[in-house]
Formats: C-alpha cells, sequence, structure tokens
C-alpha cells in the first residue's frame, strides 16, 4: 500500500505539488490523472524518492521514504516517464543485470525473468539487443526490468502511451494480473479509455492538488456526466485536460 500525505515540492517560484493527498491499496488499480503541469510526474517522482519533497510524507507499506529509502526503492517496482534501457544488451541481458542491482541470486533472477517474458508476451524478443525496439517493446522490457524482483508495490507512468492496439491489450491483461496477484498498482495516464478499463479508484490532480478521489462510477454520479472525459473535463474546470 502507499499513502501520500500532504506533498508539497516547489522548483523557485513554481509550486509543482501543494498539499497532495491519497491512498493507493493493495489489489487494487489507482489511476493517477490530471492536465500537463498538474504535478503528476512530480508527484510520482517523490514517491519513488527520486526527489525529495519539501514537507508532507509517503508511506509505502508503512515505511517512510524520506527514512528509509533504500526500503522503499526494494518494495517498489518503478516504470519512469524515461525508459532508459542499455541499447547493447538484450532483453534477457537488461532484466537480469537489474536483478544483480537489487542483490539477487542467479537462479532467482532467471525464475522471475523468464516468468516476465512469458507474462508480458515478449519471449520473441528476450534474446535481442534493445537497440531498435519498437516503443511497444522497450515498454515491455522496462516493465519487466522494473518488476523482477517481485515488488508488491508497482508504478507505471504512461505504461501504453505509444503502444499499438495489440501491446495495449496485452498490458491491460498484465496490469490486471497484477491486480489479481494483490499487488498495489499505481499508473498514470491521459487515455481515458484505459481509466475506464483498468481503475479500481481516480485520482485527479489539478493545480498541484488532489481535486477528487473517488471509484470512477462515484465520479460520474459525482459530475452527472455520462463519461469519464466529460467527468474529468467538468472536474478540473477545462477542455485542456484532454491535451494532458
Amino acid at each position: 500500500m502507499i499513502e501520500v500525505k500532504d506533498l508539497h515540492k516547489a522548483f523557485g517560484d513554481v509550486k509543482a505539488v501543494g498539499g497532495v493527498s491519497f491512498t493507493a491499496r493493495d489489489g487494487e488499480i489507482t489511476g493517477l490523472l490530471g492536465p500537463n503541469g498538474a504535478g503528476k510526474t512530480t508527484t510520482l517522482r517523490m514517491l519513488y524518492t527520486l526527489m525529495k519533497p519539501d514537507a508532507g510524507q509517503v508511506l509505502v507499506d508503512g515505511i517512510d521514504a524520506a527514512a528509509d529509502p533504500v526500503a522503499v526503492r526494494r518494495r517498489l517496482g518503478v516504470l519512469p516517464d524515461a525508459r532508459g534501457l542499455y541499447k547493447r544488451l538484450t532483453a534477457a541481458e537488461n532484466i537480469t543485470y537489474f536483478g544483480r542491482l537489487q542483490g539477487m541470486q542467479d537462479a532467482e533472477i532467471e525464475r522471475r525473468r523468464e516468468a516476465l517474458i512469458d507474462a508480458l508476451e515478449m519471449r520473441d524478443i528476450a534474446g535481442r539487443r534493445t537497440e531498435g525496439f519498437s516503443q511497444g517493446q522497450r515498454v515491455k522490457t522496462a516493465i519487466a526490468r522494473a518488476l523482477v524482483h517481485d515488488p508488491r508495490n508497482v508504478l507505471l507512468d504512461e505504461p501504453t502511451n505509444g503502444l499499438d492496439v495489440m501491446a495495449t491489450r496485452a498490458m491491460r491483461r498484465f496490469m490486471h494480473q497484477l491486480k489479481a496477484e494483490g499487488r498495489c498498482v499505481l499508473f498514470s495516464s491521459h487515455i481515458m479509455q484505459e481509466v475506464a478499463a483498468l481503475c479500481d479508484r481516480i485520482v485527479v490532480i489539478a493545480h498541484g492538488t488532489v481535486v477528487a478521489d473517488e471509484t470512477p462510477a462515484a465520479l460520474l454520479a459525482q459530475t452527472g456526466e455520462a463519461t469519464l472525459e466529460d467527468a474529468f473535463v467538468k472536474i478540473i474546470g477545462t477542455d485542456e485536460g484532454l491535451a494532458a
């Protein structure tokens, strides 16, 4: 479980995050939505300890990220906005390398690597160097690399961005599998079809703060709209949200 309590972050005079609070629970998929510049990526970076908040607290499975960031990182699997693969390594070698960075034994790395390759339907690319991979192939490899240490909490920043229809469907199946395993899944997206298909709960951020934190059904009821896209626009108060 990930608990976010009154997070604040500023860059000079620009307040990027101004009091974000929400909880992402085990066995659920939580969507983090917001227009461009709303503070989503900054919030995620504070969650996975890439940035330190100016104020507030992040708890991962009850562990304070500021007090013990290493322990928090071990409990997180993160797909950041920059995928950052090693191009000279194969997909399998990228996964293996990150398993070693996590201090895993070779036998356990192999077991997890092979399970993830099958779960993400990437058997055909496992032995290929990642240089020249398509967007979908890069995303699959980056997710497998992030989850090799079997974390209970998964953070995915725009996991379906740039994927074709088949790759998107495979990613949805995989995210549902993570949920079924009882993991906490938090992902950011601007694609309402993905949000509707995946989310148990939706957190909407605008102007650096949370403006909604509800189930999809509750958001529709609260706004009186028939679709999540229309509900989202009403909540943030502008059509600019559709470009987020």
